[in-house]
């Protein structure tokens, strides 16, 4: 294939992918926009394949099969409760990927680079090598902490801000050893040195991260893999993949600022820590009795009620209770109820979560609103039901400046008539901040696996 056909079929693919993000925002067109990063990505891998650059179709085709197995099956096998740690996953994939094209091209012979072209080649792959490294490790960490192989709480070390600021500097002065060297023939070493301080830092940042940030961390490891994958474009001299790096490594970007929006929180103040180091001062006492009620019960509360908002959390996901959660959604519109679905930015364990497991379930995009949509209409709800969710609607976010979330925007359920909340005990949530909702008057409690005690709610309903 001719490099003219080759780069119209890469711009073809670019379209693609930008169209694909913009089918990606809204519910009624992610299917489409999933189908249009699918063609784009096939047309890239066959104009690359094509293109005179490639040779070795063996190794390309043996790498192709094993790639697409392990992808094939990885969609068949996890479940969606799976998706954030898949995700984080992929993305230290991607970062190492990017570490062993820079090796590679660092001990390339064939490069015949003079002066200021070599240099700058240098710099892409000494800042290739950084990015992936950081990415790779960072995201096995975060892997480890969605899966629960790793404690999600952060883990300070002392002074962690100054050996971070440490790190920084060594880097900086390992690249301008590395260029030194690099000039003559040589740099493995301070290239190696910062491989390993890399990888080192990816892990100390996430590991200081709580667990209530993950949904930011997933985002913001999102942004890290797509500016590796625009530095492994450098390296190689294609556009594509620069353009399409950039594609994800702004858009994961912009996901990191809308995430931490959603929890009145900065990005400094993310890496600095997650929610529960105790910055913040102590948090107030949650005291009070809670209200138990019935599945039998809480069908005659939803029987009586004419509007009600369902407010999902990760409790559901664990449970996979969203497809329950359809026929009992389906059950009250039939009988004339007005039922819809409030959700919060941060709900789950990465960013729309909860707005893939209710596709997944078939719920109607149109009875699904955002926090910013639903939450002044809360005094007009009949019942809201809150199932597995804990921080996303904890008043004290609003009223105690000394809880760790304070000034973070929750769905402020309590304002309705009656708050259904449905847990398995009375634990604290993934902030590890306890919850005053739970024992309000308005509030009732029902305890239980969220599936099965839906189970029984439906059967209820519709006896």
């Amino acid at each position: 294939m001719s490099n003219s056909l080759v780069t119209m079929s890469y711009i073809a693919a670019t379209i693609l992918f930008i169209l694909s993000l913009s089918g990606l925002s809204h519910q009624e067109t992610s299917r489409r926009g999933n189908y249009y990063g699918m063609l784009g990505m096939a047309i890239a891998i066959i104009a690359t394949a094509m293109s005179s650059s490639v040779t070795a179709y063996g190794v390309l085709v043996v790498a192709l099969l094993i790639g697409g197995s392990v992808g094939a099956k990885a969609a068949a096998k996890v479940e969606m409760t799976q998706m954030p740690e898949l995700v984080a996953i992929m993305h230290s994939l991607v970062g190492m990927a990017a570490v062993l094209v820079g090796y590679a091209n660092f001990i390339d012979d064939s490069q015949t680079l003079t002066g200021v072209e070599k240099t700058i080649h240098e710099v892409e792959i000494y800042i290739g090598v950084l990015i992936g490294a950081v990415t790779f490790s960072g995201s096995v960490i975060a892997f480890g902490k969605l899966s629960g192989k790793i404690d999600g709480k952060p883990l300070l070390l002392p002074a962690r801000h100054w050996l971070n600021l440490a790190l920084l500097v060594v880097t900086v002065l390992l690249g301008k050893w590395f260029l030194a060297q690099a000039e003559d023939g040589g740099g493995t070493f301070p290239l190696l040195l910062m491989t390993l301080l890399a990888f080192a830092f990816g892990v100390h940042m996430v590991m200081a991260i709580g667990g209530a940030d993950m949904p930011v961390v997933v985002s913001m490891l999102n942004s890290y893999s797509g500016w590796a994958a625009a530095a492994t474009g450098f390296m190689l001299s294609n556009d594509l993949l620069i353009v399409t790096g950039a594609l994800v490594g702004s858009s994961g970007a912009i996901l990191s600022y809308i995430m931490c929006r959603a929890m009145n929180r900065n990005f400094i103040s993310v890496i600095a820590g997650g929610f529960g180091t105790g910055s913040a001062g102590a948090a107030a006492v949650v005291e009070g009795e809670v209200t138990p009620v019935s599945a039998e019960e809480t069908a005659q509360i939803l029987l009586a009620a004419k509007s009600i908002m369902i407010i999902p959390g990760y409790g559901m996901a664990v449970a996979q209770a969203q497809h329950t959660v359809y026929e009992i959604t389906k059950l009250l519109r039939e009988k004339g109820k007005t039922v819809r679905f409030g959700i919060h930015p941060v709900a789950g364990r990465m960013p729309g979560h909860m707005n893939v497991l209710l596709a997944e379930a078939k719920v109607p995009y149109d009875i699904v609103f955002e926090m910013e949509e639903i939450n002044e209409d809360f005094p007009h709800v009949d019942v809201s039901m809150v199932i597995g969710a804990n921080d996303i609607v904890n008043p004290s976010a609003l009223t105690d400046p000394n809880s760790p979330i304070a000034g973070m925007p929750v769905l402020e359920c309590w304002k309705g008539e009656t708050t259904i909340a449905m847990k398995r005990s009375m634990a604290s949530g993934y902030a590890g901040v306890g919850n005053p909702l739970f024992v309000m008057e308005n509030t009732r409690m029902l305890f239980g696996d969220a599936n099965e005690t839906l189970q029984a709610v439906l059967g209820a309903l519709r006896s």
